[in-house]
Formats: C-alpha cells, sequence, structure tokens
C-alpha cells in the first residue's frame, strides 16, 4: 500500500464536505483503503509525529516543513521510503492533491498515484488522455 498523509482543519467546509461525500462514497472508500495507508493530521495539531528522517516535530510543524498552507491537501509518497531522509521534504512526495477535486477527480488522484501517472506526466495532463 502507498502512504497518504491527509491535512484538515477542523471547521474547514472543504473538509468537511470531503469527509461527508467523497469519503462516504463506497466505490472512493473501498479503492483508497485497498490500496493506500491512510495519514491524518491536523494542520495545526499538537501531536508528535516522526519524519522520515527521523525528525520528532508536532503536526503543525510538520505542515509547515512540507508547505502545508491550507487544507485540504492530500501528500502521496512513494512505495518505498529507501532515500527519503536524503531528500528535502517536498522532494519526498510523488504527487500532492492542494484543495478539494470533484469526487470523480479526487479518485482519479488516487488512481494516477496508484498507477505511477507521475513518472510520465502531470496529473492534469493524465486526466485528459485518461478521459478522451
Amino acid at each position: 500500500k502507498r502512504l497518504a498523509v491527509m491535512w484538515s482543519l477542523k471547521g474547514c467546509p472543504a473538509c468537511k464536505r470531503m469527509a461527508e461525500v467523497h469519503l462516504a462514497d463506497s466505490k472512493i472508500e473501498n479503492y483508497i483503503k485497498t490500496n493506500f495507508e491512510v495519514l491524518h493530521l491536523n494542520q495545526i495539531g499538537v501531536r508528535e509525529t516522526t519524519d522520515f528522517d527521523g525528525a520528532k516535530l508536532s503536526e503543525k510543524a510538520l505542515g509547515q516543513r512540507y508547505g502545508i498552507r491550507f487544507t485540504p491537501m492530500i501528500q502521496f509518497f512513494p512505495e518505498t521510503v529507501d532515500g527519503l531522509a536524503g531528500r528535502a521534504p517536498q522532494a519526498r512526495e510523488v504527487a500532492r492533491m492542494a484543495g478539494l477535486l470533484e469526487p470523480a477527480e479526487f479518485l482519479a488522484m488516487f488512481e494516477y498515484v496508484k498507477e505511477k501517472g507521475y513518472e510520465t506526466q502531470p496529473f492534469p495532463e493524465w486526466l485528459k488522455r485518461r478521459s478522451a
């Protein structure tokens, strides 16, 4: 399974919609549960986390380290953690979903990562080609 880090914030309308619409859709939920390990973090949270390089940071500090500026935001990481500790934080990601996409595109982003579409083209191009 691939690691996805899902950032949210209490009171965020788009985060609420993601939970009530996107993640409540059984097709989306089943695809994600089958193919991804999802870690939910709070953009201003205080729980301690450990980054790939061993740094221990609060959720808020980890988010700042990765440039998480708004929610919802989903980070996608490679299949293995080999070599990640030596990379700059954002260079560890293979893809990022910034903001909330419509349900079909939301699911497609997870499919894009699972199918390694990021190895050949950016998500918008992959999605256009796939939809054609």
